[in-house]
């Protein structure tokens, strides 16, 4: 239920990772179960005092992709209004990086819609390179919204293939 109840605030708020109302409490539901049925994502729960606040996916190529294989997305990220200001969109983006490093992606992408200042604040610092932006990327209330879109190279322990860092 907090996850629920944390989608519903972060939708509300304006950060609903592509829904623009709430939808009903089954949708949700089956939305969520979902992302935890396809084998290609996995989900990392925020939480603040022990309730759930948030959550970010990391996505890995389908295995038919083998040119695009190194590289990852991190997608559908949210905190719940109530609860930033913690510092729980930087530790959950964080725990995607680890991850990715960790299972040796060399690249991890993202895109944000362009209303969500604090977010486009925290990639950019976390160091995330923008290198586009499509202007109709999303649709709210009757008008188009910019989006963004970012990557960022990953580091690898102890390979010394690319030591210029470029994916």
């Amino acid at each position: 239920m907090d996850l629920y109840d944390a989608t519903e605030a972060a939708i509300l708020d304006g950060g609903g990772f592509g829904w623009v109302m709430p939808p009903e409490r089954d949708v949700q539901e089956r939305y969520w179960k979902g992302v935890l049925a396809v084998p290609e994502r996995s989900l990392f729960i925020g939480r603040l005092d022990g309730i759930v606040a948030g959550s970010a996916q990391l996505v890995r190529p389908t295995r038919n992709n083998e040119a695009q294989s190194f590289a990852c997305s991190l997608t559908t990220s949210f905190v719940a209004p109530w609860a930033r200001g913690h510092g729980l969109a930087r530790k959950l983006t964080q725990a995607v990086i680890d991850q990715a490093t960790k299972e040796g992606f060399r690249l991890l992408n993202l895109d944000v819609r362009d209303t969500q200042h604090s977010a486009i604040r925290l990639y950019e610092k976390m160091g995330f390179i923008r290198w586009g932006t499509h202007p109709h990327y999303a649709r709210a209330m009757g008008r188009d919204i910019s989006g963004h879109f970012y990557y960022k190279t990953l580091e690898q322990q102890g390979d010394g293939e690319n030591p210029s860092g470029e994916p």
